[in-house]
């Protein structure tokens, strides 16, 4: 694995696989029947500031090692961010005394070796940005600038913020498992507040990307930011009724967010789904088709292998409607009788395919309902699959934006909403690991005025 000697890490990647190793016979020696290592160093600026003044300047450098240790199958866990043998040495220790007042469970242990990663495709995640602090002020001023510019009724700012990191984290095992991976992440973010009277409202926008040349430009995030606050003024309720719901691509990633919790292999084997017993069911409406794919280059979600070492793998989630996988590691997987989907750590690169055309298209779709771009509170029952959160966002009337929307509540069922489920959009969110566009619903409850 190549690395810039300008990286910032203390470590090389192979310095770090030779104390995971090291790590490993400290705990064969001690007495454990297994063990498993993560050890990590991360290297990160981030600058903030506020009506062009200069906030916050943070450059941080962390490192750590987490050790989980087996006797029998009885688990011991211990960490430290102290890299000296004799400090490894102490925490293998610890996490063998905690391992010997534990009970024993049937289902912990390592993964599977035969299903250990044995290729690693180059997937392009490690871009550091040399930016220096100076450079990093310059453009979370511009963004801010360019925000507060689109109009003198942005009268406040909350600022601009920027933020560089760069990781090295090594996995290894007892069953000769070790393998090293680089990754970056860069973000800039912008938050402002539109007054008209005494009637204020707050909205922003953000860029995020492993390579900072994928994000949006400084002046353009502001822009957005300082357009949508902008775009809030002279919100309103509507009258309460059910009417056809479309969620913007960021809110329709939220919803592919409870989708995943709910075929989780934890959610699963405690019984704390409302999709239980739902392989091989029709879940969602017939047209959506979501595939797993942990091999995107510069992908926020991907992976050549999982939090154990298992090999991921590209897949269909669901086809035509119909769920085809659950989302398991090793233990949740033996807990329910199953094998590990590569998924600990939970799901990669999600990609939901659109049936639709941009996001002007799903508003001529709709007609006339409800668009919705900010939801509130965490009214969702993860086991009867209950839906009801704050709202906010714009009405729609004949496929136009006809006026801002605010102080609703929306609700439903998820297992209703994923059915209703009539057009999904290709204004793709690609800023995270969710790859969704806008999601139409034939129908919500709306309770307004």
């Amino acid at each position: 694995m190549s690395q810039n000697q300008d990286s910032g890490f203390s470590y090389t990647a192979d310095q770090l696989s030779a104390l995971a190793d090291q790590v490993i016979r400290h705990a064969t020696a001690q007495g454990a029947t297994a063990s498993e290592v993560d050890i990590s160093e991360g290297v990160g600026q981030s600058v903030s500031v506020r009506l062009g003044d200069v906030e916050t300047i943070e450059y941080n450098r962390d490192k750590g090692v987490a050790v989980t240790v087996y006797l029998g199958q009885a688990k011991g866990h211990a960490s430290t961010s102290d890299f000296s043998s004799t400090a490894l040495e102490q925490t293998v220790k610890a996490a063998l005394a905690i391992a010997r007042h534990t009970a024993s469970d049937d289902c912990a242990g390592l993964a599977d070796a035969h299903r250990f990663a044995t290729v690693f495709p180059e997937l392009d995640l490690y871009h550091p940005w040399a930016l220096s602090v100076e450079g990093a002020i310059e453009l979370a001023r511009g963004c801010e600038d360019a925000a507060r510019a689109v109009d003198a009724r942005i009268t406040k700012s909350e600022g601009a913020s920027l933020s560089t990191h760069t990781g090295l984290s090594v996995y290894a095992n007892s069953r000769g498992f070790n393998a090293a991976s680089l990754s970056s992440r860069h973000s800039l973010s912008c938050a402002v507040i539109a007054q008209e009277g005494e009637a204020m409202q707050r909205d922003s926008w953000y860029g995020a990307a492993r390579a900072h040349e994928d994000m949006e430009p400084a002046t353009a995030i502001g822009r957005r930011a300082g357009e949508r606050a902008l775009a809030r003024l002279g919100a309103r309720r509507v009258p309460t009724g059910d009417y056809p719901v479309m969620f913007d691509p960021m809110m329709a990633g939220g919803l592919i967010s409870q989708f995943i919790g709910a075929i989780s292999g934890g959610s699963l084997y405690r019984k704390a789904s409302f999709l239980l017993d739902s392989l091989g069911q029709e879940v969602f409406s017939p047209i959506v088709n979501i595939v797993e794919d942990p091999f995107i280059k510069r992908g926020m979600g991907s992976s050549a292998y999982d939090a154990e070492g298992v090999a991921c793998v590209r897949r269909d989630l669901v086809a035509g409607g119909v769920l085809q996988g659950y989302v398991m590691s090793s233990y949740s997987a033996r807990k329910l009788g199953m094998e590990t989907t590569g998924n600990a750590g939970g799901a990669h690169n999600l990609l939901v395919q659109p049936t639709a055309g941009d996001f002007n298209d799903m508003l001529k779709r709709m007609g006339t309902g409800l668009l919705v771009t900010e939801l509130m509170g965490t009214g969702v029952n993860p086991v009867t699959g209950d839906y009801s959160r704050g709202a906010a966002g714009y009405w729609v009337e004949n496929g136009v934006i006809a006026y801002p929307v605010e102080e609703i509540t929306i609700a439903g069922n998820l297992k209703d909403m994923f059915k209703s489920i009539v057009a999904i959009g290709s204004d793709i969110e690609r800023r995270g690991s969710k790859y969704v566009g806008s999601i139409l619903l034939e129908k919500m409850t709306v309770a307004g005025e």
